[in-house]
């Protein structure tokens, strides 16, 4: 007979409105958590600055994918077209000044990069793919895609306790709070 440990994840808490979440967000932002996260069932308006979310990096890194995309095609064109193999097409010379024929190489070079950038980015950025996350598991946790406002503290946050966690979250007027266990799977 085997037992398996379980790890606690964290402590999800229901609130009764979007209103309440959005205050509740302000609380635990200025508690200093830093390992949490809101569930509703569509998009809470000022929510992100509520919850202390700062601008995501992945433009700077769509900017620079795109930069490369765009260096990657002139490049190609350029040694391909007038190093390697100069074309000479209509007596027009092969040499640095045909590069707007390199333009349209160069514009969807810099499309295909700047694209698979955000793909790519966006995944590593949100930890993804993640097969199964701990809050599925959650008895109530299903209402958020339905009529529930949710709040998730973290275990692997620094300020977590487990009494002190979940006695913050019923004072700041979390119902049903629930201990959230992740098995590993």
């Amino acid at each position: 007979m085997s037992t398996t440990v379980k790890r606690v994840y964290g402590y999800l808490a229901e609130f009764e409105s979007a209103s309440s979440l959005y205050k509740a967000s302000e609380k635990v932002r200025d508690a200093g958590f830093r390992k949490w996260d809101c569930y509703t069932p569509y998009p809470v308006h000022g929510l992100d600055d509520a919850m202390g979310i700062k601008r995501s990096i992945l433009p700077y890194f769509v900017f620079f994918g795109g930069l490369t995309g765009l260096a990657t095609a002139f490049f190609l064109a350029y040694i391909t077209q007038v190093g390697i193999y100069p074309t000479v097409v209509q007596g027009k010379p092969a040499n640095i000044f045909t590069v707007p024929a390199f333009f349209p190489i160069m514009f969807e070079l810099t499309v295909l990069f700047s694209g698979f950038t955000t793909l790519f980015g966006l995944l590593g950025l949100c930890q993804l793919p993640r097969w199964n996350h701990p809050l599925f598991a959650s008895r109530q946790f299903h209402r958020s895609t339905d009529d529930g406002f949710f709040i998730a503290i973290e275990a692997r946050d620094p300020k977590f306790s487990a009494e002190g966690t979940k006695g913050f979250l019923d004072e700041i007027g979390g119902a049903n709070i629930e201990l959230v266990e992740d098995d590993g799977n």
